[in-house]
């Protein structure tokens, strides 16, 4: 298969255009993890996304790319908002699944006595697992519809965080498409019991420390330094996202055969943007994403409080603040320079982080100047990386970078390869504490199932496309 790919630089590789390709795919990999992607069939996925109609330029992976749902995971394509297709293949089933970065004052020190009794504390207060119910009340559905609508800004207004937030999230926390009418009562029924709960998977909240600065002046502009203690929190929609994707994928395959072009793969079920399917699916899916904002603010205030209770600090003794909130699994409608225009396109990130360079007028002032915040999170063995997006980014990959490490292997394979002991083992070699809702999750989400994370981060960086700004080390992580 390597005789598809040609080398456009050290770290990009371009499958050219064939059969029904409307462009060619590019992949961003390094030689060690270009190897890695022939073992599933995520490059004829970035073939088939080629195919849709209305595609700009070239459908991208990211080098955390793996075999996903319709478009690899890890995988990035802008449509014509005019001429082009919305698939919920290409945001996922977890709609905007993503992560938010929060520094404290903490060092490493202040903690590392009581780190048993913190994790503890974390997880007894943030409903963990499949099926958990909500960390507030379970709301009514006319109370749904306002977080449906406004997201984040639902849950400061209730108290779970500050006003200033709002500033370090992504769209400010909420896309003004959302419309409630279009979630089905099955997703609504999900959703009502599932607010600031952390689900289960690869999902996870965890205490890390900072171990090296790699751009002093941005991670000063951050007030991030080395020892100093962060939190990551990594979770998305839930059932309720869940169900989005699932009732418009089969809508949209019900409705396939209006469509004038022919699907290369039904997991890629789609409607023109413009079309009422596909109006409703966004107005649906930003209902999704603004729902996942909503709870990701719920959980960092829960975690907050534990910390201060556990801990027995002030507020401002702890400095708990949010530096950054990601999506990982979205579509959104930006404008880009495309042949010499400013074109508006409707993208689809999969597994891929937004990685917006200084000066878009999308971010906050705060990050005009430094680039967006890029969180890039390993496993619950391994380091994560805050990175910045960059201008090179703007022009080779639509404002986008990887989003994790990536599998290497399935669930099953993890849990066939290894037990719980020589996980806890490992992690207890590492001096990582941490707590789960179940075992098997533990199994399934060992540090061999992922790619090198920092052999993905490196990826992107040498590429250009990011600036890695600190590294962390997990030191307690909750488990869903």
């Amino acid at each position: 298969m390597k005789e598809q790919f040609h080398r456009i630089s050290l770290n990009l590789w371009e499958v050219p255009k064939t059969g029904q390709m409307r462009v060619p795919g590019r992949i961003y990999a390094n030689e060690k993890i270009l190897s890695s992607i022939y073992k599933d069939n995520a490059i004829q996925q970035v073939k088939n996304v080629a195919c849709l109609p209305g595609i700009q330029k070239y459908s991208l992976a990211m080098p955390d790319i793996h075999w996903g749902y319709g478009f690899p995971i890890g995988g990035v394509a802008a449509m014509d908002a005019e001429t082009g297709i919305i698939s919920p293949g290409g945001v996922g089933y977890d709609i905007n699944c993503g992560v938010r970065f929060i520094r404290t004052n903490l060092q490493f020190d202040d903690i590392r006595d009581k780190l048993p009794s913190l994790v503890n504390s974390i997880f007894h207060d943030v409903p963990t697992g499949v099926g958990s119910h909500s960390a507030i009340t379970r709301l009514s559905f006319s109370e749904l519809k306002q977080v449906l609508k406004i997201g984040a800004k639902w849950s400061i207004q209730k108290g779970y965080g500050k006003e200033e937030d709002l500033d370090s999230i992504e769209e400010f926390g909420y896309l003004k498409e959302a419309d409630p009418d279009k979630v089905s009562h099955r997703a609504m029924q999900r959703g009502s019991d599932q607010a600031g709960t952390l689900g289960s998977g690869n999902h996870f909240i965890e205490i890390g420390v900072i171990k090296d600065v790699y751009e002093n002046t941005i991670a000063e502009k951050f007030c991030l330094k080395k020892d100093q203690v962060a939190v990551i929190i990594h979770t998305g929609s839930r059932g309720l996202g869940h169900q989005v994707c699932d009732d418009y994928v089969h809508k949209m395959l019900i409705e396939s055969e209006k469509l004038n072009f022919s699907l290369p793969d039904k997991q890629l079920a789609s409607a023109y943007i413009n079309s009422r399917l596909g109006r409703d699916y966004f107005g649906a899916m930003a209902c999704a994403a603004n729902f996942a904002w909503a709870n990701r603010q719920i959980i960092m205030h829960k975690v907050e409080k534990s910390i201060l209770k556990e801990l027995r600090l002030s507020a401002s003794e702890l400095g708990f603040e949010l530096i950054y909130d990601v999506c990982h699994n979205i579509a959104k409608f930006e404008e880009y320079e495309i042949d010499g225009k400013i074109k508006r396109v409707c993208i689809h990130r999969k597994g891929a982080t937004r990685a917006f360079g200084p000066g878009r007028k999308e971010l906050a002032s705060k990050f005009r100047e430094t680039g967006q915040p890029v969180i890039i999170p390993g496993d619950m063995g391994t380091e994560s990386y805050l990175c910045v997006g960059t201008e090179k980014a703007m022009k080779e990959t639509f404002g986008s970078s990887c989003h994790g490490a990536g599998r290497m292997m399935s669930r099953h394979q993890a849990l066939k390869s290894t037990n719980i002991n020589q996980v806890l083992d490992e992690l207890n070699k590492k001096h990582i504490i941490v707590r789960a809702a179940k075992n098997k999750t533990l199994v399934e989400e060992m540090s061999d199932a992922y790619k090198n994370v920092s052999d993905v981060v490196n990826t992107m960086h040498d590429a250009g496309i990011i600036k890695k700004v600190v590294r962390t080390v997990p030191v307690g992580v909750i488990k869903g």
